[in-house]
């Protein structure tokens, strides 16, 4: 009996060891299972919360493209669907007009109950800034007869009028630079281009160069395009030290981001100041640039195209290294001092005099003469004027605001909406066009209303007379248009042209035309910005501007330029739906 019992507790103990046994087995596999399945489910959850992320991201993408090119977006609250892993998402899309052409787009995925949101906030990309009523290339303006301008005057030459002559702002004459480079490189299609300002090693160029005359410093050009939204950059002429840039500054200036666009195109920059360089010292023309990965510069080069310098890459006060490949030189044009600067009355006698009219303006050139001045006079030398001169440094020259990179642009977005071969005429039967090239010319007469809905290129002429008006459609709301003309401008007879109807919205007539009758105004205008940088510019019979910028200009018989404020920031949109920037980018809650 014993002997049974203890078998009888020793098969019990064997059962209470292999109970703990399996208890402590499952134990331990349970503490090994349970983490790998938490793990396998964190990274099913993962991924299903990645592709919801991604299914906003590219849903924003898609809706940018429509917005981009004026296909049909949908209204809030929306569904797009998805097609991803063989599945049809649906993805709900908010997209909401806001105030001064912004768009707000918010997009939400959601795979198995992971959500994402991603918001995207648009505007219409800034354009060109108009800071003057007049602003005049070497050839100047002259006004005659009543000529009247309501705002300041910026001339890069001679500013001069009659004894009913009216400047009811500031009147400015700068000293002007050549008509042709003292140093030049490249021309054509680089053969090479040089990425800066996205990185730290790769911040700033620089070029090397020397002067052929002593003549005072006045502008410079390069070839350039831009990645994205670059800020501005300064432009810097520096010492040489030791075979690169050094840090004594001579001469600085701003390169607008605004004036490059991603197609390659002459930029200008000019200085605040104009030292006067040394034929025997060695210069480096510096880009100093911010660094951004997304939003950079590329500057066209060549290699081995000038003998007077070399280009180096780096960061100003800091490393510079030889270009890749080396010895390459970059495009860029260096223009020494012309003329200097005046402001006078035509006839030379104290009683035909130019007026400024109001007691803040100014005149300021190198010389005034026989000029009736309200505000201060600054002059180095001047005769017959109602005040003494205050000797200040003289006015420096201003680039105009439209780049070649941005006219290439309006250019080729007029291009996009095909091309209409012969003279596009509108008369009694309204017309309506754009984005449109015209291999032709453009007419616009007998009462006539031509209704711009796009960007506009005329190879030929264009004529707005008998009481026709061009008119821009008026879901332009405070955005600009451009109708780029190769051969002449002429308005007369009433004809009329008008923004979208919104304040602030202007239409701007460029031409391209060297000619001495380039755009000829006789009489109406209306809400238009008047643009020839390679002509002239004639204003007579009554006529009305918001603004002219031309090589030279001339206003007679009473017309008048009366310039608004709002065209210091003008967005010259790509047609109604306009051309968009990305204000901000990134998940949202």
């Amino acid at each position: 009996m014993e002997i049974k019992k203890v078998q009888k507790n020793k098969g019990a103990a064997m059962m209470i060891l292999l109970f703990f046994f399996i208890i402590i087995s499952m134990t331990i596999l349970l503490g090994i299972v349970t983490p790998v399945v938490r793990e396998l489910k964190i990274s099913g959850d993962s991924l299903d919360s990645r592709k919801s992320y991604f299914m906003a991201e590219s849903g924003i993408e898609d809706i940018m493209y429509r917005i981009k090119n004026s296909m049909e977006v949908g209204t809030l609250g929306d569904n797009r669907v998805l097609f991803i892993d063989g599945t049809n998402f649906p993805i709900p899309t908010d997209v909401v007009d806001g105030l001064g052409g912004q768009k707000s787009i918010r997009i939400e995925g959601d795979v198995k109950d992971r959500q994402r949101s991603v918001e995207v906030s648009l505007t219409t990309s800034s354009g060109v800034s108009f800071s003057y009523g007049v602003l005049v290339g070497q050839g100047g303006i002259a006004l005659n007869g009543s000529g009247t301008i309501r705002g300041n005057v910026y001339a890069n030459g001679p500013i001069t009028g009659d004894s009913s002559a009216i400047i009811t702002g500031t009147a400015i004459s700068a000293n002007s630079p050549s008509l042709t480079s003292d140093q030049t490189n490249g021309s054509g299609n680089p053969a090479y281009g040089i990425t800066f300002g996205n990185a730290n090693a790769t911040q700033d160029i620089g070029q090397s160069f020397k002067v052929s005359t002593e003549s005072p410093l006045n502008k410079v050009q390069f070839y350039i395009k831009k990645v994205s939204t670059p800020s501005d950059a300064l432009v810097k002429i520096v010492s040489d030290s030791n075979g690169k840039p050094g840090t004594t500054v001579i001469a600085s200036g701003t390169l607008s981001s605004s004036a490059v666009t991603t197609s390659y195109g002459w930029v200008n920059v000019s200085f605040i100041t104009n030292p006067t360089l040394k034929t025997e010292d060695t210069y480096w023309l510096v880009i100093d640039a911010s660094t951004s990965n997304s939003k950079y510069y590329i500057l066209g080069a060549s290699n081995g195209g000038y003998g007077n310098g070399l280009g180096k890459i780096g960061a100003l006060g800091g490393t510079w290294a030889n270009t890749t490949p080396s010895g390459l030189d970059y495009f860029f044009n260096i223009y020494l001092g012309g003329v200097m600067g005046i402001i006078a009355g035509n006839s030379g006698s104290q009683w035909n005099q130019l007026h400024i009219g109001t007691v803040s303006g100014i005149a300021q050139a190198h010389t005034v003469n026989y000029t009736n001045v309200t505000g201060a006079l600054y002059c180095q030398t001047g005769t017959g004027n109602n005040k003494s001169c205050v000797s200040q440094t003289d006015p420096v020259y201003i680039d105009y605001p439209v780049s070649e990179g941005n006219l290439i642009d309006w250019q080729n977005d007029a291009t996009s909406g095909g091309v209409y071969n012969g003279n596009y005429s509108v008369g009694w039967q309204n017309g309506t066009l754009g984005p449109k090239k015209i291999v032709g010319d453009l007419t616009v007469s007998g009462g006539g209303v031509l209704t711009v809905t796009g960007n506009i290129w005329v190879t030929g002429n264009l004529v707005l007379n008998g009481g026709g008006t061009i008119k821009m459609a008026s879901n332009y709301g405070v955005n600009d248009a451009v109708i780029v003309v190769d051969g002449t401008i002429t308005i007369s007879g009433g004809g009329h042209a008008t923004g979208s109807g919104t304040p602030g919205s202007y239409l701007m007539f460029y031409t391209t035309s060297f000619s001495s009758s380039a755009a000829s105004i006789d009489g109406g205008a209306g809400a238009v910005i008047l643009y020839a940088p390679n002509g002239t510019i004639n204003i007579s019979g009554g006529a009305s501007l918001k603004e002219a910028t031309g090589y030279r200009i001339n206003i007679n018989g009473g017309s008048s330029i009366t310039y608004e404020s709002g065209l210091t920031d003008n967005n010259f949109s790509s047609g109604p739906s306009g051309t968009w920037s990305v204000n901000s980018w990134g998940e949202s809650q």
